[in-house]
């Protein structure tokens, strides 16, 4: 089967640096032009379900693509951000002063990284593989979306490709970029990475 994994479009507090998280903040006016742009121009002629976190920003971005196929959407708790906790809402400029140590741990050590009421990085990982296998399995020989957050697909990439946490920071996401997945019995190959080709035609 093939996965494609999208990012959401851009919100507001995408544009002023602001950690988002599980806040459920919604596309700016940007944001939706370029989940247009990324569902007239998807990378593909077909689709049969898209998944999408429930969160506005990534449901809605699911919508247009879903919208464009004639296809259902379904909501998927799994696939929310990274839970920041008490970050939330704050810009890293604001973190780093008042969390240092933990802070410092985001780049630096991210498996390390224990965010002030949220959740780690590896408790992520595990739910976003959660969500993703059992996607994969109900959809055997089909072509799925998959809309969601910057974080949890790194950490979904990052699992794929065997790449340790540490280096979660090493992959790029960008707002509305595209990934491709293929899955052939046990395994996968990675067609794309981090495209945004559909915001220049």
């Amino acid at each position: 089967m093939k996965m494609i994994l999208v990012r959401h479009g851009q919100t507001e507090w995408n544009l002023l640096g602001k950690y988002q998280g599980q806040s459920d903040t919604a596309l700016s006016e940007k944001g939706r032009q370029q989940a247009e742009l990324l569902a007239k121009n998807f990378p593909g002629d077909h689709v049969d379900a898209v998944y999408a976190s429930d969160l506005k920003r990534a449901f809605e971005t699911g919508e247009k693509i879903a919208g464009r196929f004639g296809c259902p959407i379904i909501p998927e708790k799994g696939l929310r951000e990274f839970h920041f906790g008490e970050w939330e809402g704050h810009t890293y400029e604001e973190i780093v002063k008042k969390w240092p140590e933990e802070a410092a741990n985001f780049f630096g050590a991210p498996e390390k990284l224990q965010t002030p009421g949220g959740e780690t990085f590896s408790i992520l990982q595990e739910r976003a593989m959660k969500t993703i296998n059992r996607i994969r399995e109900i959809n055997e020989g089909k072509i799925v979306c998959v809309a969601a957050h910057g974080a949890i697909i790194k950490t979904i990439l990052a699992s794929l490709m065997h790449i340790p946490l540490h280096y979660l920071w090493a992959i790029r996401q960008d707002n509305t970029a595209v990934n491709i997945l293929r899955f052939d019995d046990d395994y996968v190959s990675i067609e794309l990475i981090n495209s945004t080709e559909h915001l220049r035609k």
